[in-house]
Formats: C-alpha cells, sequence, structure tokens
C-alpha cells in the first residue's frame, strides 16, 4: 500500500491493538502494541494479514523492521543534530533514506538518497493523551505499513531520550 494518507495512534500504556485509518476514517489495519513492557509491535493489513514489524535490537537504540517472515526490511537510526531532530533509516535493498525535524516541530520528511522528499508525517495529537500521527506517503519503494514501523520507531526512540533525559534531571 502505497501513496495515502494514514492515522494511526500510540496506546496511553503502550500496549494493546490500535486501529490505523484512511483520510475517510475507514479502517486500513491496525498496530499490535505487544508490551507496556516493551517497545516491539506488528502492523497488520485490512484483512488483518501480518505485513511487517518493528522493534529495537537487543541491548540497542537501533529500531529493526522485518516483513511477515522475519526476513530484514532496514534499521531505522538516530543522528547526532544541533537543533533538529534527524534519523536514517537503511533499507537492505531499497537505499538509505533520511528523515528530518526542525527544532521543535512535530512535522518530519522523509526524503531518498537524492533529497527527494517521498513521505511526510506529523504528530497531531499527545499532550495528555495518546500520541497520534497522520502518514503521507508518496514513495514507490516503501510499503505505508512499513513506514508506519518507522514512524512508530522514530515515536519510540523519542520516548526513550526524552525518558533517559528526565532520568538524569534532579
Amino acid at each position: 500500500m502505497s501513496k495515502l494518507e494514514l492515522y494511526f495512534k500510540d496506546n496511553f500504556f503502550n500496549a494493546g491493538y490500535t486501529e490505523i485509518v484512511d483520510v475517510h476514517q475507514e479502517p486500513a489495519g491496525s498496530l499490535d502494541l505487544k508490551s507496556a513492557f516493551g517497545s516491539s509491535l506488528d502492523v497488520h493489513d485490512a484483512e488483518g494479514r501480518l505485513v511487517c514489524s518493528g522493534k529495537f535490537r537487543f541491548f540497542s537504540n537501533k529500531w529493526e523492521i522485518s516483513n511477515a517472515d522475519g526476513v530484514l526490511l532496514g534499521v531505522l537510526r538516530h543522528r547526532i543534530s544541533f537543533l533538529s531532530k534527524k534519523f536514517e533509516y537503511e533499507t537492505e535493498d531499497r537505499g538509505i533514506y533520511e528523515i528530518f525535524s526542525p527544532a521543535f516541530s512535530k512535522e518530519y520528511t522523509i526524503t531518498d538518497q537524492l533529497g527527494t522528499p517521498v513521505a511526510q508525517f506529523a504528530k497531531i495529537s499527545g499532550w495528555f493523551e495518546s500520541s497520534a500521527f497522520c502518514l503521507r506517503n508518496e514513495s514507490e519503494r516503501l510499503d505505508s505499513y512499513e513506514l508506519i514501523a518507522v514512524v512508530m520507531g522514530v515515536h519510540e526512540t523519542n520516548k526513550r531520550e526524552a525518558s533517559a533525559h528526565h532520568a538524569g534531571t534532579p
């Protein structure tokens, strides 16, 4: 599934199923947030079939995305950047994509190796409620369900870093 706008959200306790819907609020799939104590998830299509999974590597901040058969699709890494949020998604055979957001923004752009925008996503809520996201996919090479796993990896990485930052402050 590509070239479309999808909406999805995290659960407040980071566990359970949440719906993926299209711009008309029609069901387009679901996210299975596996556990309140971990950060793994499965992405299912509208028919309920597993499409891909995302999880942190053991003792690492690298987010791995695999297809339904467990074959690695790509790895998301956070890149150090001053006054912006920057990530890199390296796929197994489709290139490296940069994910960028200006400082204090909730909007991200995903570009290919030539710098061409292929997708955008934005955090559209999240203050005393679950975080919700809007994904606009224009890519011919990245499936929307895979990109949902990427977005959730960015979200989980940001939550980990915020938690680590707050744990270090008195």
